[in-house]
Parts: C-alpha cells; structure tokens; sequence
C-alpha cells in the first residue's frame, strides 16, 4: 500500500494543476471583451487578467468550504476519489481548451467529484442537497448575467444616445480596462477557491484537520497557480468569446464584464460557486441581443451550450473511468 503522505501530496499537486488548467482554460472571461474591442493588446491584458486573478485569491474562502463540503461527504471518501475526480478535470479542461470551447471548470469539477465518488461508494457519500442547490446557481448564472448585461447596454445606450459614437468610445475605453481588470478579480475570487475547496477537503479527509477552513498557504498556492494559468492564456477561447460569439464596441464590452464581475464577486462571498465562463458568455449575449438579436452569432452560442450540456454527465463518466482505474490503490 502507498504511504497516505504521499497520496496527499499527489491530489494536492493535482488540485494545483488543475487550477493551472482553470486559469489557462479561463483566461477569456476576463479579457476576452477588451481584446476583442481592441482596447487592450492580447499580452497587456492577459499580464493584468494574471495579476488580478491572484489578488482575487484572497478575497473569500466561502466558496471552498461549499466545493469541500457541499458535494460529497469529506469523511465517507478517500484520497483516491479525489485523484481520479482531478484526472478527469485536468483531462476535460486541456481538451476543451485546445479545442477552444469555452465550458465550465465548474461544472467539470462537480461532475468529476459525482463519478468518482459514485464508482467509490454510491450515492451515499454525496450530498444531495448541496448539489442541487449548487447546480440551480450554476444554471441561473448565465441567465442573470444575460439580464445584467442586457440592462447595462440599454441604460448606457439611453444615457449616451445622443453623444458622438467617437466621444462614447473615448470615454468608455478606460472604463472597459477597469471592468476588465473587476472581472479578472472576480474570477480569481470565484475559481480559484474550487482548487482550496479540493486540497482542504484532501486535508480533512487524510486527518490533518477536522473543519473545512482553508489555510492561508493553501489560498497563496491556488493563487498563484490560478495565476501562473491565466497567463498562459487561451487565445482560442479568447477568440470564441470575444470575436466569434458577438461583435461587441467598447460600451457593450464594458456592460458584459461589469454585470458579470458584480454578479461573481456576490456569490463569492455568498460562497455559492458558479461558473465563471457561464457568466460571462450568457452577459455577452445579453448585450448582443441587447443592441439586436441578429448581432449574436447564435450558430457559435449553440455550440458553447451544447458542450455546457455535455460536461456534467462526460466528466461524471471520466471521474468514475478513474476511479475504476486506480481504485487498486485502496488496497
């Protein structure tokens, strides 16, 4: 049998790479307007999306007590059901990421932690209310961010009406680097608790400690990691989200990332953990319908919502493929 230090170490060294691929994976959301508006070059905005994501890191940790107690059972699994659910993360991510889709490490990671912890014990080491109450937040996300988004546009082009097209562009250019930079925070305080969220779950099932509270040199690990991620960058989301999905102006770009960040920053701290690339996507498309219906490319949203629709149930079937794989470690 594999000395259990060492199993903790393997799901902690996953959970960070998983939270690299997070950051990687989810670059776009928070810049993927501002480049596409050409108010900030892909390199500038990806150093500032980077640097935001890590200061986000310490901004809640409600978020991680959700992800490490609301799912499963932190005392009816193993070290081994959490290495096989980040197997099948890190898997999706990197796949979806090369293939420039831009789905939820949310919902992956969820979906993850359910098979493996099904093909570990069944249904009774999850959590059955927490995963309904999470999964209601994660599918509501992307309709309020559309409505905020939607709002946002209708009141700026109200405001503004009346103002020279090159004047609104000129006053809302500095704006939209300053939500770009809200909404960079505001991913790093959402996602990258779902990486402190594993490793202090890792913690109290090994026995190190019996609360789920996140220690301070967890939070600077995912931070960082989340960090080291996003700079990276993924531009073939970033292409997805803020060139293909709807050809936004800088006052639209700036409507999405405002009534996204604010929506994610309030659940982080509520500590409802909600996806990120949901939030965005569905503001973007608010704002598009906003100005017109036929500005959203609706043939490239129906691709983004159907790989939505497959990640639950395809990283339920990887996580419980793993843990069928590795379960040989128990013995």
């Amino acid at each position: 049998m594999l000395d259990p230090y060492w199993i903790l170490v393997a799901v902690i060294v996953l959970a960070l790479v998983f939270d690299f691929t997070n950051g990687w994976h989810d670059t776009a959301n928070a810049i993927a307007t501002v480049v596409g508006t050409r108010t900030l070059s892909p390199g500038k905005a990806i150093a500032m999306a980077a640097l935001l994501n890590l200061v986000g890191a310490f901004f809640s940790t409600e978020v991680a007590k959700s992800i490490g107690k609301d799912i499963v059972d932190p005392h009816g699994i193993t070290q081994v059901v959490l290495i096989s659910a980040l197997l099948a993360v890190i898997t999706w991510n990197i796949v979806t990421v090369l293939m420039g889709l831009p789905t939820s490490s949310s919902h992956a990671l969820i979906g993850s932690l359910v098979g493996a912890a099904l093909a570990f014990k069944g249904p009774e080491v999850l959590q059955v209310k927490g995963i309904i109450t999470i999964l209601l937040a994660l599918l509501l996300s992307p309709l309020l961010g559309g409505l905020m988004g939607f709002a946002l546009t209708k009141l700026i082009r109200r405001t503004f009406n009346n103002v020279p097209r090159s004047k609104v562009k000129r006053i809302f250019r500095p704006l939209q680097i300053a939500s770009s930079a809200f909404m960079a925070f505001s991913h790093g305080a959402s996602d990258a608790q779902k990486a402190m969220g594993i490793i202090t779950l890792a913690l109290v099932t090994a026995g190190y400690q019996q609360e789920m509270v996140v220690p301070f040199w967890v939070m600077v690990a995912a931070g960082v990691a989340m960090a080291l991620g996003t700079a990276m960058g993924g531009r073939k989301i970033i292409h997805t989200i803020g060139s293909r999905l709807s050809r936004l102006e800088t006052p639209q770009g700036f409507a999405a990332e405002t009534g996204a960040a604010i929506l994610l920053t309030t659940v982080a701290k509520i500590g409802i953990p909600v996806s990120t690339t949901h939030t965005i996507t569905g503001s973007i498309i608010g704002v598009g319908a906003a100005e017109r219906v036929r500005s959203v490319r609706w043939s490239v949203a129906g691709k983004i919502i159907y790989a939505w629709i497959l990640t639950l149930p395809g990283t339920a079937l990887m996580g419980y493929l793993f843990y069928l794989v590795l379960r040989f470690l128990e013995s």
